[in-house]
């Protein structure tokens, strides 16, 4: 078991966001007056605050059906994944992306948000590969890591790849999507990559 204080499982969804508002500006007047503020680094990191907890809070519905789930896993960089779901169809790293009353469009290889193109399907591409290569080692058999882009608060999300390397989802359907794959995992095999993931030195000594 795990010291409370050193357990992953209890982290909550943008925890690690929640951290990076309050080092920003530490005074919460001022955080709140921030968050309304269009252009301004706190109203950016608030809008991905709110992404975070519409993602978690579908995601946290997993665990009624043979999954674990962990929320903002930080790396010793600082940087974080924002979600971590491991049950009976694999492991995937959840990006949640906010782009309210937007239209996002995914095609072979990029997404475009109001046809602007983005880096969203490299940087969780890097990320699933990363997160499969610390948790391979850590666990002593390979772990094959599936990356996962959430949409939160969009106007449309139009995928036209038929087979994509990406999953890209509205975030109101990320539960219903991932507990309806194939199994390709053992109870035993969830077990063992969720007692590594939700250890905060797998990650801070990758």
């Amino acid at each position: 078991m795990h010291a409370a204080q050193d357990d992953l499982a209890l982290n909550r969804p943008g925890d690690a966001v929640r951290r990076k508002i309050i080092e920003l500006q530490p005074s919460a007047p001022k955080r709140l007056l921030g968050r309304w503020l269009r252009g301004s680094e706190i109203h950016s990191w608030s809008n991905g605050l709110v992404g975070e907890r519409v993602t978690g809070r579908r995601l946290n519905r997993l665990r009624s059906r043979g999954w674990s789930v962990l929320h903002a896993v930080q790396w010793s960089s600082g940087s974080d994944i924002d979600h971590l779901a491991i049950g009976p169809a694999g492991v995937f790293t959840i990006n949640s992306k906010r782009h309210k009353g937007k239209a996002v469009w995914y095609g072979d290889t990029a997404i475009t948000v109001n046809r602007a193109p983005t880096r969203h399907i490299v940087i969780s591409q890097h990320e699933a590969r990363r997160v499969s290569r610390v948790l391979s080692q850590r666990c002593g058999f390979h772990v094959s890591v599936r990356p996962v882009i959430a949409v939160v608060h969009a106007a449309k999300v139009t995928v036209k790849n038929a087979a994509p390397p990406v999953l890209v989802l509205s975030a109101d359907q990320v539960d219903r999507v991932l507990s309806g794959l194939s199994p390709s995992l053992s109870e035993d095999q969830v077990r063992r990559v969720y007692a590594v993931a939700r250890d905060p030195r797998t990650w801070l000594n990758a």
